[in-house]
């Protein structure tokens, strides 16, 4: 308790039976007013404290100046004036820190307490009003004004008592604090005032309160303001009083269930039994002793379980504790799988499960050579099989798996965006669990199965976190041998995993993610290949997957290439694979009608069941065009043709490029014109065509985006045709950047953009000279089929793709062109 403070409101009801023998103590009544109706006096500051009138309360003084007018009052027989300070912090007011508002206050006992302080016993005589300080040396001083209450009641004013009365009844009974001789000390007040006065100095209010309180001079507005202020407390006492008996009902619950608990397990012990707690602990213990583990893990297992011994069977982080214990127990710490090292073996699989891939085949027979002479010092590997969908990167993962006799674990990571489904969650979360990684070791049962991170380009970020940072340890093969996940909170060894993953393109993933990981690039299918697929093994599954085998159901080799050019265009076999299905259920119907259905399934009746065709094998133009030119373009399902098409009007000589083109093929544009018009003097080009004609190049398709450099000579191949004359060969297909020099750049996605034109029915096609390494990938049946022109410049392309100029009559007689009918003499050729 501060100085200048009185007691608080749970130690005043003490006082409440002492009042009338303490009336006595004081030494004065009310001071006599002078002529102008003013009292002057010793003036005492109040922290935190209001005294009412008629309140009987001690106050402890112990500032100089304060103790000073005590003894001033005391010697000089004079009453106090009393008014609260507005902060109780500042240790010396002055005027502006005290309210205007107090009470004069008679003095009763004094005594000297042991830190030097005084306690006075105080009873509150009247409301003052403060008129100004006379004096702060050596004690304050005021001039003072009594504020008279009226004493006329008004209508209300006895509701108003027994209204107020029964709501402190109410208060008294639910309050511990209060005893019950406040209510009855209330119900004997027969004023209006003394009795708000009074409840006012029970009740826990903040200071402004009741310094309002002290304020109001009109009895019945003081009592309806005490009216809402016991309602409140009212309300929180009940709310109080209603958690407390919910805490008690929990409480009583919890000591009953431990009680019987007690009483269960005492039976138990009497009849030789044991407890379900205890006999999960003994499970646990054996299961640990039986389980193979590294001794760093055995240490914190056994700790943890230490722990759950000590715990009562319902504490809350039992449940925590014994899921962490199971995860660590059911992990493959040590546990390994024999591996098949038989090379010829995994080949016989790998060729009877798959077509082609030869890259991966090679690659995994190669390790499993190695693995075979050096099994101690050969790291397992960690691939990045990235290439168009449904080139058999996922199926084949799972034929590795059964050739090396591992457990094949897959993980699909499309549109994974937290960290924590690769690293889990901390314990201290509720519901935590370890990542993803951790979740397939438990299922796999082995420490080196194969694992299969699916899509793994597809991976997001956000707040959340970064998966693909996550996955660069696990990744890592100088890392992965501890890896941390954040539920574990252990090194679990990743070493002997086999990882493969799987990624459309390379371009989404992360440069440091890329670089530890070995890419083999799968790509599309040549139409030989798709057709010996459809007939070893998508014919025949989906045959029997129908209930058709026993029918004698087979496909013709002109079906599946009816199903291969006319209903797919696609890089792998996925959608062959659809559509095959799709005549097998169309049969399966007829079969369970009892209709009579053909064995033989040939191309006719693959158009009966699938109807028209969707594309077709001739997508060149039906014949040589000006200003036309055919150009490849690499995408994620394979390779496609484009057209570039080129169109001049009477104008001013603006460009206009039109099919969603990007930055870089716009950029390419302006190159090829810019190159055009660079070598008009060669090309026999008047120079005034560039500012009478507006060119608009278009790219057919325009709602595909369209990028990349690779058909910068297809335009200057258009561009060039446009503005000699000179027709492009319709069979013939082109790609290749070109600089402003004229020179033909290297360019990707070689193999995808000759099959695509292969497939559309070309029959030249003009490569960068430098790209020429690029041909050994290409099959002989392909490099057959098609014939490879490679040029360092692009006059070069410009000879093997145009024909001679052809120009109509009226044309001739109308106006001289604005490009010539032929090459001048001695001209490179175009």
């Amino acid at each position: 308790m501060t100085h200048d403070d009185g007691m608080s409101f749970e130690q005043y009801p003490d006082f409440l039976d002492s009042i009338p023998d303490l009336q006595n103590e004081f030494f004065n009544l009310n001071l006599e007013e002078d002529e102008e109706g003013f009292i002057e006096c010793p003036f005492l500051p109040l922290r935190d404290i209001i005294l009412y009138p008629q309140m009987v309360m001690p106050l402890f003084v112990g500032r100089p100046r304060s103790l000073a007018a005590v003894k001033a009052a005391v010697h000089n027989g004079e009453n106090l004036v009393v008014a609260a300070q507005k902060d109780s912090e500042v240790f010396d007011p002055g005027a502006d820190d005290i309210y205007s508002r107090g009470t004069e206050i008679s003095i009763g006992r004094t005594l000297r307490m042991p830190d030097d302080t005084s306690s006075v016993l105080a009873q509150g005589r009247r409301r003052l009003e403060i008129v100004e300080f006379t004096q702060w040396d050596p004690y304050i001083r005021v001039r003072a004004r009594r504020i008279q209450e009226p004493m006329k009641w008004q209508r209300n004013t006895e509701a108003l008592m027994r209204a107020v009365t029964t709501l402190f009844d109410k208060v008294v009974y639910l309050n511990r604090n209060l005893p019950e001789d406040a209510y009855t000390f209330a119900i004997n007040i027969d004023e209006p005032g003394w009795l708000a006065d009074f409840i006012a100095s029970t009740l826990n209010l903040p200071l402004q309160n009741r310094q309002e309180l002290l304020e109001i001079v009109d009895p019945s507005t003081r009592l309806q303001r005490i009216s809402i202020l016991l309602a409140k407390e009212l309300d929180v006492l009940e709310l109080e009083d209603q958690i407390h008996s919910q805490v008690q009902q929990e409480v009583e619950r919890s000591q009953r269930e431990h009680f019987l608990r007690e009483q269960m397990r005492v039976i138990q012990g009497e009849l030789g039994e044991k407890d379900v707690f205890s006999q999960e602990l003994h499970e646990l213990k054996d299961a640990v002793a039986k389980k193979e583990l590294p001794e760093a893990v055995r240490v914190r297992v056994e700790k943890e379980i230490s722990r759950l011994s000590a715990m009562p069977p319902m504490a809350p982080e039992v449940g925590i504790i014994r899921t962490y214990i199971d995860w660590i127990v059911g992990l493959p710490w040590l546990e390994s799988s024999e591996d098949n090292l038989d090379v010829t073996h995994a080949a016989e699989m790998l060729d009877g499960d798959h077509y082609g891939l030869d890259k991966a085949k090679d690659r995994i027979l190669e390790y499993i050579a190695v693995k075979k002479i050096a099994p101690d010092s050969m790291r397992s590997p960690i691939l990045c099989f990235v290439g168009p969908p449904g080139t058999g990167k996922t199926s084949i993962g799972r034929s590795i798996a059964q050739a090396l006799g591992r457990e094949f674990i897959r993980i699909s990571l499309g549109g994974v965006r937290d960290e924590a489904e690769i690293r889990g969650h901390r314990r201290t979360y509720i519901g935590a669990m370890p990542g993803r990684i951790i979740q397939a070791m438990r299922r796999a049962g082995t420490n080196n199965p194969l694992f299969m991170l699916d899509e793994i380009d597809k991976l997001g970020q956000d707040f959340r976190g970064d998966p693909a940072s996550a996955l660069l340890e696990v990744l890592d093969p100088e890392q992965n041998n501890s890896f941390a996940d954040h539920y574990l909170d252990l090194d679990f060894d990743l070493s002997k995993v086999m990882f493969i993953t799987t990624a459309n393109l390379l371009d989404p993933i992360p440069p440091a993610l890329q670089d530890r990981m070995e890419v083999i690039q799968f790509t599309g299918y040549l139409e030989e290949e798709k057709l010996e697929i459809a007939r070893r093994f998508l014919a025949p599954k989906q045959i029997s997957q129908h209930g058709l085998a026993e029918a004698g159901l087979r496909f013709e080799e002109d079906a599946l290439k009816a199903v291969i050019r006319q209903y797919t265009h696609e890089a792998g076999v996925r959608n062959m694979e659809r559509e095959i299905a799709n005549v097998c259920r169309k049969i399966a119907r007829a079969v369970a009608e009892e209709r009579r259905v053909g064995k033989r399934i040939t191309a006719k009746r693959v158009e009966a069941y699938l109807g028209p065709p969707r594309f077709s094998q001739e997508m060149l133009p039906e014949k040589d065009e000006v200003g036309v030119a055919t150009g490849a373009a690499w995408t994620a399902a394979g390779g496609d043709i484009l057209f570039i098409e080129v169109n001049l009007m009477p104008g001013k000589g603006n460009l206009t490029l039109t099919g969603q083109l990007g930055d870089v093929m716009q950029e390419s544009a302006q190159a090829a014109l810019s190159y055009m018009r660079s070598q008009s003097a060669v090309l026999q080009i008047d120079d005034e065509a560039f500012e009478k004609f507006d060119i608009h190049i278009h790219v057919p398709e325009g709602a595909v985006p369209k990028d990349g450099p690779s058909a910068g000579v297809t335009m200057a191949t258009a561009l060039i045709s446009a503005f000699t004359g000179r027709p492009v060969k319709r069979r013939v297909g082109m790609t290749g950047e070109i600089t402003l020099r004229g020179r033909v750049l290297p360019v990707g996605g070689v193999r995808e953009k000759v099959l695509a034109a292969r497939r559309a029915g070309v029959k030249t096609f003009i490569l960068p000279k430098k790209n020429e390494s690029d041909l050994l990938e290409i099959p002989k049946k392909l490099r057959r089929d098609v014939s490879f022109v490679l040029v360092h410049r692009v006059h070069e392309a410009l000879a093997a793709a145009l024909l001679p100029a052809v120009i109509p009559p009226r044309r001739r007689q109308k106006q001289s062109p604005p490009y010539p009918a032929s090459p001048p003499a001695g001209a490179p050729p175009a």
